[in-house]
């Protein structure tokens, strides 16, 4: 009888050696044997060693290279979508004659390079990068596995995404700026997902013909929307149509350098007599671009609108009172100014503005209507609505009526309110010149657009803005960012503070006479710590 069990538990622990994608021989043993000292199979906790994340790797790498997609992703944490993205990978990216080479490893991390071939309808080109992989022990199976990430795959490869090989979706597009000087995506790196989008969106308005690329094609957004597909490699090229664009070549190479100076950095600078957008650039490691499509809190730049909504509804002026006292309670929350600010019970608006003043501006908040925050942002600076229509995808700013501590959080840029880059130059430019101009990145004849509107700013109301930014920018928190630049300015200096995180993001906005830029950089600290010289480099050089 013991014999007979002994071959009934081989043969079962055999199924499961073929079945199971290389479950650990030291378990077959401890089984079989005994070593345990109790007759269970010894369980390996703990980080995978060295020989395990070689073994991992290596029957990972063979089953890929043969194109078994199921195989390879059983060496995985999460087979069923890595087999989903393995079997694209040979199938619709007709990705085959795969030789992967592993690096050192670092510990449970092994990079390696993959050369590949990529043939579609009679023609092959080959296909090279490297990516990386780390290893980690299975929660169940307590298996040394493959952490699966579809950036093991392609570094480019997020959740959600695939790849295909075929006719582009669209033609390739020739995008030039504002003076006829072709934008590419290798002298303006940020300018890449905004080049993808513009030719999804405009490829075949061009006169352009589709070529053969092998692309990432993106998940569907939960609106319906797709982020357009993202190049790889072309394997028969088809004929660019030329695009025009509002962008300035001079001013996205200043903006590209800026942003390269502050991690984490996103700047925007549009034309205010137009809503032209003259230059978008981010420095991110993420690659998303916050410029257009970021959503925080914009810190005390929106005091912008906030002054703009106290002279509309005639609760004081520019140089009417606004009192900065140390602290301000609202329905029992604490708001405070930044650190060394003295207080100025006498204080005007002009005064607490140029000193950014928290309190000032909190203090209001017994007087101003929920919604009053809300109306000025969608009415007078076209806020908030959901309907701009750049040419690209973008935020447009969020000003919610909110109750409770947000009506005053919201006064200084905190609470519920969110904005971009984007949004905050466009309303540093409608501060400048009184009128709203929907920001544009193609010209809106070209397809038909119909641009959002607004009500825009009483000249009585610009006046005083300008004029309080100007003092700002002059001799006011931003005056030592804007120092030494000419002409007609304004600006104004923000930090937000983020839950959970250390540091505030820097926020700062300005204006020299018909350029208006606006920056944001993550966790940078104040306005004129990171995001003020962003701005003023990109004010000084790109008139």
């Amino acid at each position: 009888m013991r014999n007979g069990v002994k071959a009934v538990v081989m043969a079962g622990v055999c199924v499961t050696l073929l079945g199971g994608a290389g479950y650990g021989l030291y378990n077959f043993a401890s089984a079989v044997n005994g070593d345990d000292g109790g007759g269970a199979a010894a369980v390996r906790t703990g980080p995978p060693d060295g020989s395990e994340v070689k073994g991992a790797t290596g029957a990972f790498f063979a089953a890929w290279e043969k194109g078994d997609a199921a195989t390879a992703a059983s060496y995985t944490n999460y087979p069923e979508a890595a087999q989903e993205l393995l079997a694209a990978y040979g199938g619709a990216a007709h990705i085959g004659a795969v030789r992967i080479t592993p690096g050192r490893a670092a510990g449970d991390t092994v990079p390696f390079t993959v050369k590949a071939t990529v043939s579609y309808a009679g023609t092959s080109h080959p296909l090279a990068y490297r990516s990386s992989l780390t290893v980690v022990r299975g929660r169940t199976s307590h298996r040394a596995l493959v952490d699966w990430q579809p950036s093991v795959v392609h570094p480019r490869l997020r959740t959600g995404d695939t790849l295909t090989t075929g006719e582009s979706a669209a033609p390739e597009i020739e995008a030039v700026d504002r003076d006829g000087k072709v934008l590419t995506r290798v002298k303006y790196p940020s300018l890449g997902p905004i080049l993808d989008e513009l030719r999804s969106r405009y490829g075949d308005r061009t006169g352009g013909r589709p070529g053969v690329e092998l692309v990432i094609r993106h998940q569907v957004a939960a609106d319906g929307g797709r982020t357009a597909d993202t190049p790889l490699l072309t394997l028969a090229k088809g004929r660019p149509g030329k695009l025009p664009t509002t962008l300035s070549a001079s001013a996205q190479a200043v903006a590209e350098a800026a942003v390269l100076k502050y991690p984490e950095s996103s700047v925007v600078a549009v034309r205010p007599s137009t809503g032209e957008i003259l230059a978008v650039a981010n420095n991110r490691r993420d690659g998303f671009d916050a410029a257009l499509l970021g959503e925080r809190a914009p810190g005390s730049t929106m005091k912008i609108i906030s002054a703009a909504t106290l002279i509309d509804t005639g609760r004081t002026t520019a140089d009417g009172p606004a009192p900065c006292p140390p602290s301000a309670v609202w329905q029992s929350q604490t708001f405070h100014n930044l650190k060394g600010l003295q207080p100025d019970e006498h204080a005007t608006l002009s005064d607490s503005f140029a000193r950014s003043c928290n309190t000032a501006f909190v203090k209001f908040a017994d007087e101003v209507k929920v919604d009053s925050l809300t109306a000025e942002a969608q009415e007078r600076f076209g806020l908030g609505r959901n309907n701009w229509q750049i040419g690209v995808p973008s935020f447009d700013g969020r000003v919610p009526a909110s109750g409770g501590p947000d009506t005053a959080a919201g006064l200084i840029g905190q609470g519920q309110v969110q904005m971009s880059p984007l949004n905050m130059a466009s309303v540093t430019a409608t501060a400048k010149t009184g009128s709203f101009h929907q920001p544009v990145i193609v010209p809106l004849k070209l397809d038909g657009r119909e641009p959002a509107r607004a009500r825009g700013l009483s000249s009585g109301t610009s006046g005083q803005l300008r004029a309080m930014m100007n003092r700002t920018a002059r001799s006011g928190t931003a005056a030592g960012v804007m120092a030494g630049l000419g002409g007609d300015v304004g600006a104004k200096t923000g930090s937000a503070e983020v839950d959970g995180e250390a540091r505030s993001d820097s926020w700062f906005t300005g204006y020299r006479d018909d350029v208006a830029a606006a920056a944001m950089v993550q966790d940078g600290g104040h306005g004129i710590d990171a995001a003020g010289p962003i701005v003023a480099s990109v004010l000084r050089n790109a008139g």
